[in-house]
């Protein structure tokens, strides 16, 4: 198996993945450098996971139709652009609009390199280095947004991505042969609704709830439509595929709430510096890795119910939140448990996504998966914020755990 390629398309995922979590830890700083308000800070971090979450499953498709390769180089270079249009922008007008752009750019690059995956790297066992890159991606972005903004200011979170996604763009364009292209049209009707559906849905559960009602009422539309499209973008082949991606929805909700609460809870409660709260999770990235390669390629029934019971078991040793804890004694060892977990489910369930689907739907399956995680991330997201302490949302991620065995072991 020739290693390069998948180096290079792991390192865009890695890049997406950073992307969304480098700049929590710069917000403050944003703020202050221009003039933001709270609802306008709020919207760094929205535009990016909106339009992100929402175009996902019509990137895939696009990749599909038009090429794998050939939309994931547009995708770069939408995404690089815009990364440097971020960097650069004199007011927040321009930041909130490049963060959309970004989001855009994320949304044609994540699908089609987990599709150029699929095509190039049969088997499962190219997706070790997925999951080892996804969880690393999050810890890491904590970490080098802390030191970026610390040396050098806001605008370095988003002007080092620009020389490494431009390194991805021709990397890829040198080293990976285009893949087989499926043909046809894209569904536009299909494409519209699901997309505005996705994003009322999601803008709605940021507190603006009559639009998840428009959203349902969209997504509803959406499925009408593709029982009546020639070439539908949701076609009722991956209809097989429903149970693996519902159970990548609730593991998004774990790993975004995960990545969310843990640094709050050791900036805000334990006194952490956003340095030391980025080192603190060095070893739950290195956990992740670890698990990834561990179990890409393993298909034993009880692989997948043993990771989640590990990732149930971290969250609840975490839900103490002692206010006087200590990294050896109360977050190492529940970080290391939930690390494990996270890497064996992400990896497994990512598996089960993709499993059967044929060449030319690579890019959706890769869509879909990435969707699902997103949107499933945001919508459980919504209600872990509802909950009154770190704890509580740390114990809940437990529960949505547990739950997820009773559907993982038949699917194994």
């Amino acid at each position: 198996m020739k290693q390069l390629p998948l180096a290079v398309l792991a390192t865009a995922q890695f890049l997406v993945v950073l992307s969304t979590s480098i700049v929590n830890v710069a917000l403050p700083a944003i703020r202050t450098g221009l003039g933001l308000s709270a609802s306008g800070l709020s919207w760094v971090i929205n535009a990016y996971v909106l339009v992100f979450g929402a175009l996902l499953l019509l990137g895939g498709r696009s990749g599909d139709v038009y090429g794998l390769r050939r939309v994931f180089l547009a995708g770069a270079g939408v995404f690089s652009l815009s990364s440097l249009a971020a960097g650069l922008a004199p007011d927040a007008a321009t930041l909130i609009a490049a963060r959309a752009l970004q989001g855009l750019g994320a949304a044609l690059v994540a699908p089609t390199a987990l599709g150029l995956v699929l095509s190039l790297y049969p088997g499962g066992r190219a997706l070790g280095v997925w999951g080892a890159v996804s969880g690393a991606g999050g810890a890491a972005g904590v970490l080098l947004g802390g030191v970026l903004t610390g040396l050098y200011g806001w605008r370095s979170v988003f002007l080092v991505l620009v020389p490494f996604t431009l390194a991805v763009l021709v990397a890829v364009w040198r080293l990976v042969e285009p893949a087989p292209v499926r043909g046809g049209r894209l569904d536009l009707p299909g494409a519209v609704t699901v997309t505005g559906g996705l994003v009322a849905l999601t803008y709605g559960l940021t507190g603006f709830w009559p639009l998840v009602l428009v959203g349902l009422v969209l997504l509803a539309a959406f499925v009408a439509l593709q029982r009546r499209s020639p070439d539908p973008l949701l076609p009722p082949r991956m209809a097989r595929l429903v149970l693996p991606n519902a159970l990548m929805a609730l593991l998004g909700a774990v790993w975004l709430g995960l990545f969310y609460f843990l640094p709050l809870y050791q900036q805000r409660t334990l006194g952490y510096s956003p340095l030391e709260a980025g080192l603190t999770q060095l070893p739950l990235a290195l956990m992740i890795t670890l698990s990834s390669w561990a179990v890409s390629g393993r298909r034993g029934r009880a692989v997948l119910p043993a990771g989640l019971l590990a990732l149930a078991a971290g969250l609840a040793w975490l839900a103490r939140t002692p206010a006087d804890g200590t990294f050896l004694i109360d977050l190492l060892g529940p970080t290391l448990l939930v690390g494990a977990g996270l890497g064996v489910a992400f990896v497994r369930i990512t598996e089960l996504s993709s499993a059967g689907v044929p060449p030319e739907d690579s890019g959706l399956a890769g869509g879909l998966v990435n969707a699902t995680r997103q949107i499933g991330g945001a919508v459980g997201l919504s209600f872990l914020t509802l909950l009154p302490t770190y704890g509580g949302a740390f114990l809940a991620c437990a529960v949505i755990a547990l739950l997820m065995i009773g559907k993982a072991v038949p699917s194994s």
